[in-house]
């Protein structure tokens, strides 16, 4: 810790840094933790995909309140005072699947006003609207795109840790489907994931099971596991009943081993970008769990930055950064999906690549950092389209994209730097790497076949991109 942080971490400067506006950031709900306050479901239309996911999650809702001029008072001071609940909502459930007419969206203002007031804490407002793609005629479509940019803002109005996210429910979509979503947004696993939008669809193998520990029995492979993010992923899938193959470099070999005794899992050092990384890592399941092992999920953590300005950029720090990043995840999946290779996948499984906000927004000085998670990106919505059409089974692709994440790493940040890096998202703090872990073992859920091709950012609603 230097002087300046010393300075403004101590009482004094902690009075100093709030009369500034800098106030320590909210705490916020994680883990499997549910809002103390009552589920609130509206419905824009007749739609009751809403009501029958709840009730399949076991949540029985309460009724909204609406912003009306008739609901409305005026105090005696004369300030109009909108009508409020009783005791705090934790969840404001929006179900806008149906909706197709620009009249529509008043009733999503009308429900939000008062809850915008009385919202709980870590509390969430989650929309399920309509996928843009299946909506017919000019108004439908617009009304579809309406959501996000009014999601988006309530995420940034919305205080206390509490935030906001959209879901676009694809045609032909169930409760069933949706289930791991809903869960995964009401509970405290999705404390940094707020102003995002993705999709969820019809899944090939419909699960309803959703329990705390959904990988039971199921071999889960994580590389660049030995610390930081890589080693909080390797943890949640073990806490979640995964037998994990916890995967690095030798020169880590020391901290990776503490790391898979300490979970159960086995470790396995590697250099990903080596000829034949696939096949070393189907060998050690099957040489570990037998012939007859298959893996189930891997998560492509491992990546390095090699920042350097355009200008000073070598083609040796260019090559290190695309090798690893982005060349490696490439060329194992496509070894791994191999139908005939033993150890790798068979009938289904999850692909979780790690993007970036750098690769949406880009980075001064990450060139080569930002094109390699810009990759990931697009590979992630390639190959989750050739899953879809193929009938390999039950095969998903996603990537999530963090933010600023509280690491070894970005400790080392200067103190003035890392507070803004810190404070430039709706939630006004970094993410913890188990924020990042709780998000991708929810993509790779059994009961999340319905998310595919989906980049999921990890950001508290980051100032920079979408």
């Amino acid at each position: 810790m230097n002087i300046l942080e010393t300075i403004l971490t101590s009482g004094p400067g902690r009075l100093a840094t709030k009369q500034l506006g800098l106030s320590d950031p909210p705490k916020l709900r994680r883990g499997d933790i549910l809002p103390a306050g009552r589920v609130v479901l509206a419905a824009t239309g007749a739609s009751t995909l809403g009501a029958s996911t709840l009730e399949l999650a076991g949540i029985t809702p309460i009724d909204p309140l609406y912003d009306e001029p008739s609901t409305r008072t005026t105090g005696e001071d004369g300030k109009v005072k909108v009508t409020s609940y009783d005791t705090r909502p934790g969840v404001i459930v929006v179900d806008a699947t149906d909706i197709v007419a620009l009249d529509d969206l008043e009733k999503i203002r009308s429900v939000l006003r008062p809850a915008m007031r009385d919202l709980e804490k870590s509390g969430r407002v989650i929309l399920l609207g309509p996928a843009p793609d299946d909506t017919d005629g000019h108004e439908a479509r617009a009304v579809a795109e309406a959501l996000d940019g009014l999601m988006r803002t309530v995420g940034k109005e919305l205080r206390a840790g509490s935030t906001a996210n959209l879901i676009r429910v694809r045609a032909g979509a169930t409760e069933e489907d949706l289930l791991s979503t809903m869960n995964f947004l009401i509970s405290g696993r999705s404390a940094f994931v707020s102003g995002q939008t993705w999709e969820v669809g019809p899944a090939r193998r419909s699960s309803d099971a959703d329990g705390p520990q959904p990988f039971t029995d199921r071999i889960v492979v994580v590389t660049g596991a030995a610390r930081g993010i890589g080693e909080a992923i390797a943890r949640t899938f073990a806490r979640d009943g995964a037998t994990v193959v916890a995967v690095d470099l030798p020169a880590a070999g020391e901290a990776l081993a503490k790391v898979a005794v300490e979970i159960g899992g086995s470790a396995l050092q590697l250099d990903i970008t080596e000829a034949g990384a696939a096949s070393s890592i189907s060998n050690h399941i099957r040489s570990v769990h037998g012939d007859d092992a298959r893996l189930w999920a891997i998560v492509h953590n491992a990546g390095i930055t090699r920042d350097k300005q355009l200008a000073n950029l070598d083609e040796k720090r260019w090559k290190q950064v695309i090798d690893i990043n982005l060349k490696a995840e490439m060329t194992i999946n496509e070894d791994l999906l191999h139908g005939d290779l033993p150890g790798g996948f068979a009938g289904g499984g999850r692909i979780i690549g790690i993007a970036s906000t750098s690769g949406i927004a880009g980075q001064k000085g990450q060139t080569n950092y930002a094109a390699s998670k810009a990759g990931v990106i697009g590979y992630t919505h390639s190959l989750a389209a050739t899953l879809a059409e193929s009938d390999q089974g039950d095969f998903t692709a996603n990537a999530v994209a963090p933010g600023f994440i509280e690491t070894e790493m970005t400790a080392a940040i200067p103190y003035v730097s890392r507070e803004i890096f810190r404070r430039t998202n709706s939630l006004g703090q970094g993410g913890r790497p188990v924020d990042v872990a709780e998000t991708i073992a929810y993509l790779a859920r059994p009961s999340s076949g319905g998310v595919n091709g989906q980049v999921v950012r990890v950001c508290g609603q980051n100032l920079i991109g979408k």
